[in-house]
């Protein structure tokens, strides 16, 4: 098993105001050569979006973006027709695909939005360009994981253009938990929303992350008042 440790006070900062953020990888004007990437996933921003404030219309291609909301709510509008809002508990993706213009604005003109977007680059390129969203109730994942992005077309989860699966789980009492990797040379990035988790030697709190690949299963220990996100990709 090889691991790779991220803490959070490493991580690209951007303050523009309107917009603070967070880059575990390198991203717009911040550039780190030793993070640009764990395996297929190429970007995870912890965005605030001050109240009325927003993203206006913009293109991508060839990507799978997941938006995970953890505080207020979330406009979007894209190309494809796609439109909506998002809030706690709902996690959205689109894929980029050939091509496609989207905007998010916080949907509130009083309260900042709080939100995690990650980018997975995909399996197939150039798929036409596609939009959903999905609750999950927090009560679904207390004291486990849940799984809320998967290849399956078919199911309880949002489906991904790529071999990569992605896990929310909140824990309210001590834990062991064990992960076991889907497909073989697939990675997991271990991103601590909340609290504090031990990965073999490894111990990561608020916003540190642990990459582990080249292993069949991982085991987590969680502590009382965790929230974690798991993402699977594949390394290659």
């Amino acid at each position: 098993m090889k691991t790779i440790f991220h803490p959070a006070n490493e991580r690209g900062h951007a303050d523009h105001g309107w917009l603070n953020a967070y880059h575990s990888f390198s991203f717009a004007s911040w550039y780190d050569p030793s993070k640009v990437h764990f395996g297929m996933l190429r970007v995870l921003n912890d965005d605030t979006v001050a109240p009325g404030m927003g993203f206006g219309m913009h293109p991508h291609d060839n990507m799978e973006i997941v938006t995970i909301p953890i505080d207020g709510v979330l406009e979007h509008k894209d190309s494809t027709g796609g439109n909506g809002t998002i809030s706690v508990g709902e996690v959205q993706i689109m894929s980029a695909g050939t091509g496609v213009y989207h905007s998010e604005f916080n949907g509130s003109k009083s309260q900042p939005v709080k939100l995690f977007q990650t980018w997975v680059f995909p399996k197939e390129k150039d798929i036409t360009p596609r939009y959903d969203q999905k609750v999950f109730a927090k009560e679904n994942r207390m004291d486990k994981l849940c799984t809320i992005v998967s290849p399956e077309k078919s199911g309880d989860t949002l489906w991904i253009n790529q071999d990569a699966w992605y896990s929310l789980g909140a824990f309210s009492r001590p834990a062991n938990v064990d992960y076991t990797i889907h497909k073989k040379g697939n990675g997991v990035y271990a991103f601590v929303i909340e609290g504090n988790i031990s990965i073999g030697e490894n111990k990561a709190g608020k916003r540190d992350a642990i990459g582990v690949w080249e292993s069949e299963k991982i085991s987590i220990a969680v502590e009382p008042g965790t929230e974690l996100m798991l993402i699977e990709v594949p390394m290659n």
